[in-house]
């Protein structure tokens, strides 16, 4: 499968080019399942090479490679984090029972680092990206829980017994007037997805800001914390236009928000010890 390499253009603007960006995976290696690894890896790639291409200075890493040490270690200096998509959370992280229909593969070890990122980006206040799976780790690592399976008879979250390079179903997603990701996008943007699985029980401090036409939840925001996460893919080759590339400027500016509001807390701490 083909890589997309990233464009050329660069932007100017300085306050992008001095932000790090951790792109999260799942796994590098997946030699049981090789068609499915290609096409999850190129679209990994693609969000990399988006970044990069915004001014982003992007690495991409393996949560299940690293393990939790490791992958916290890897980004304790990242200004901003992208959780991407891939196999099926454990049910035991969220008190789910095993045998589900659809049920896969699941790797533990990915599972218990991403959630620990997760909580690390909410205390810390960290900008975060949650796509798909992300967007269900989000939720879980915060308390709530999944639906295990979509009794998804009309196809419309992904396209029903086909190759994984044709699982992708596009549909509308309604998004809450006036939400971060209403703001990037739109209030009636076009989701790509292909999951089985969906945000159930909320997590604390999550509410729900996108819905599909079936009422499953498509995207959350974290009320205080500048967390978000979409169901969808917009890193898909199939994805509308532009949409990745809005959801990282929106993740930009939450990163310079958060720089802003912490120069203005030390200079205000300043002036009290000056006073």
């Amino acid at each position: 499968m083909t890589s997309h390499a990233a464009p050329t253009n660069r932007p100017s603007d300085p306050a992008v080019a001095s932000m790090r960006l951790a792109v999260v995976e799942v796994t590098r290696h997946r030699p049981h399942a090789a068609e499915y690894h290609a096409y999850v890896d190129d679209m990994n790639a693609r969000v990399q090479a988006t970044a990069e291409a915004a001014g982003w200075r992007a690495s991409r890493l393996a949560a299940g490679d690293l393990g939790t040490v490791e992958l916290l270690r890897a980004t304790d200096d990242a200004d901003a984090i992208v959780v991407l998509g891939g196999e099926d959370l454990s049910p035991r992280v969220y008190g789910g029972s095993t045998g589900y229909p659809g049920e896969g593969r699941h790797d533990p070890v990915a599972d218990e680092a991403q959630l620990a990122l997760v909580r690390r980006a909410v205390a810390r206040r960290t900008p975060v990206l949650g796509v798909c799976r992300g967007h269900q780790v989000i939720n879980v690592a915060l308390g709530g829980d999944l639906v295990q399976h979509l009794d998804d008879h009309e196809g419309l979250h992904r396209t029903p017994e086909a190759p994984v390079d044709r699982l992708m179903h596009p549909h509308a997603v309604s998004l809450e007037s006036g939400s971060r990701l209403a703001r990037a996008l739109g209030a009636e943007p076009v989701g790509q997805s292909a999951h089985h699985q969906a945000v159930g029980r909320l997590g604390d401090g999550l509410r729900v800001v996108g819905r599909a036409v079936d009422g499953t939840v498509e995207a959350v925001e974290h009320v205080s914390a500048p967390i978000v996460g979409v169901q969808w893919h917009p890193e898909d080759k199939g994805a509308p236009a532009g949409q990745l590339e809005a959801l990282l400027a929106s993740l930009a500016a939450s990163v310079l928000a958060g720089r802003l509001a912490g120069a203005g807390a030390s200079r205000t701490d300043r002036e009290a010890l000056v006073a």
